[in-house]
This record gives structure tokens, sequence and C-alpha cells, in this order.
């Protein structure tokens, strides 16, 4: 599967506030953004457009799914918003803050439409309005890596080639070695459904499960096809491991839904849990899903997690 992973610095105007978790107010103006970017017909009924079989912005945001069956989920986005992870919500003009965005497979192909999205939230504001109008801001730059792909400065943009991001890479990595125990941090609320209800906890079993469906999703849409794993086993195999310390704790935080028209609360784990048992073959299946967070709305940065030997 296509991975590209690009830090965007911005470069506030003016005194800005923000909340101290920004992946909902992130992601909603960049969902606006988007589609005024690409949209050539701002005010049409999507489902009702004639170009719908060929936008960009549906292939992104909005794609139904495959068949109108009844149980069938939408499938994954092919984008990630990592907001900073510093609870700071007050920004002074000329202050920078950095967000992350993860493409994967053929929406790598669509960072100019990125870039642009990104310029126009800018222009339109964020975060609390003072004065009746909301902060803008400027983009200042994007990297890959150590490499610059955009200089608002100078204009220049360098189309980056995205990596790789396949299981086999972190199979190769714990050839030979062995791990009974492990930390896993969540930077980012967590949001789990175990037999259909939404998760306090994390036995390791229900963490596995997210990290093979989690997988499995994004390379049958994005990739060469869902991979060929022992799913049963595996599962099995994870029931036996035992939480050895547990720091959760549940966190709450709202957004509001311009297309439900009301606010939602949004809660999920954080902190920190340790795990005991046979782990070694579970560790590139963590070790991925650190690339593309796990459970539910992570396109507003949930999910994101570190895994600590």
């Amino acid at each position: 599967m296509l991975y590209g992973r690009y830090l965007f610095q911005l470069v506030f105007n003016s005194l800005t506030l923000l909340p101290p978790f920004k992946g909902s107010t992130f992601r909603g103006v960049f969902g606006i953004a988007l589609k005024k970017v690409i949209c050539p017909l701002k005010k049409q009924d999507c489902t009702l457009c004639l170009l719908r079989g060929r936008c960009i912005y549906l292939e992104i945001f909005e794609k139904p799914p495959a068949t109108d069956k009844p149980g069938i989920p939408s499938p994954p986005h092919p984008f990630i918003l990592e907001p900073p992870l510093s609870d700071q919500t007050e920004y002074q003009p000329g202050e920078e803050c950095a967000l992350n965005l993860i493409l994967l497979g053929k929406a790598n192909e669509y960072l100019p439409y990125f870039v642009y999205a990104v310029e126009q939230m800018g222009r339109q504001g964020i975060g609390k309005k003072m004065a009746g109008k909301r902060s803008t801001f400027r983009l200042k730059e994007i990297r890959n890596g150590d490499r610059l792909v955009y200089d608002s400065a100078k204009g220049d943009f360098y189309r980056p080639e995205p990596q790789q991001l396949a299981l086999e890479n972190f199979e190769q990595e714990i050839v030979g070695q062995r791990w009974e125990r492990l930390s896993l941090r969540l930077l980012t609320p967590l949001r789990l459904k175990f037999e259909n209800r939404l998760q306090a906890e994390l036995p390791f079993h229900v963490l596995i499960r997210a990290a093979l469906r989690r997988i499995a999703q994004l390379n049958q849409h994005f990739g060469d096809g869902e991979p060929k794993l022992d799913y049963t086993g595996l599962v099995a195999r994870a029931e036996k491991v035992n939480i050895e310390r547990t720091d959760l704790r549940w966190f709450d935080w709202k957004r509001y839904s311009n297309r439900q028209e009301q606010s939602m609360l949004m809660g999920g784990m954080i902190g920190e849990i340790t795990y005991r048992g046979d782990l070694t073959e579970f560790l590139p299946l963590l070790r991925y899903c650190e690339k593309v967070h796990l459970g539910k709305a992570t396109t507003f940065g949930l999910g994101q997690i570190q895994v600590c030997l």
C-alpha cells in the first residue's frame, strides 16, 4: 500500500484560540475547504451530480459502499489528519503549528489538492471566533521526512515518492527476536467497538481484532488486497496475553457536525497499558497500526498509538 506522510507547517496571522484536542477543528474546516477547491458545482447535491463517478472530493471524503446491501460499511478514508499532540489552546500572531497529513494509496496523487485545501483553510479561518471572525493562518512549508515538498515563499512544489507500507517489512525486523512484554501508549483517544459496544477497557484480543480489521480494510481498498493472515489463530492466541498494568482513562470531547447540524460526543480511551505474554508475532501488526492509527474516526487523528518495548 502506498503511504505518504506530510508535515504542514502553519503560521498564525493573529491571536488564535483552539481546543485542547484539535482534530475535530482541523478536520471540519478541511472538509469544507477541500470541497471548495475541487467542486465546480458549489451548491450541487453530491448524490445528484453527474460528476460523482469521477469526483476527487467524493473519492477522498464521502465514498459510498460498493454495494447498497444493508450492513456493508463505507470504505475507510484514504487520509488521516494528525493534529498537534500539545494541549496548547492559545497561539500568538507569528506562532507556528505543525499538522501531519497521511495519505494512503492513490490519494497520494492528489497531494496538490490537499495543499490548496489547507491554504483555503488558512484564508477562511479556524478556531474560536473573535470580534465575529475566525483567525487566519498561512501555510509556510510542507515536508516529507527531511525533504522539502512545498515552499510557499518561492511557490516551489516537488512531488515526493510515497513509500510502500507492508506487513512484511515489519515482520523482517523481528526475525530471531522475542518479546514477552510491551506497553502501548494511546496518544489520542481510541474509539473501539467490540460486540457492538464502545470499549472503556482494552484486553489484548480486542486490540488485535481492531488491528487486524484496520489492516485488512486498508489493504483491501488501497493496497493489493487483504493480507493472508491466520486471523482466527491470532485472535485465539491474543486471548492468552495478560494485562500487567493499565493507566487508561476515558476522555470525552465534543465536535459539531455540519452535516447533522448538531454537537456530538466523541470520547475514547487515552493513557498507557502494559501487556505480558507471547507477544512477538503481534508486534508487526501494532507497528503497522502506529503508521495508520486504529479504531473509529481516524481522519480526526483519533487512534494514534505508540508501541514501547
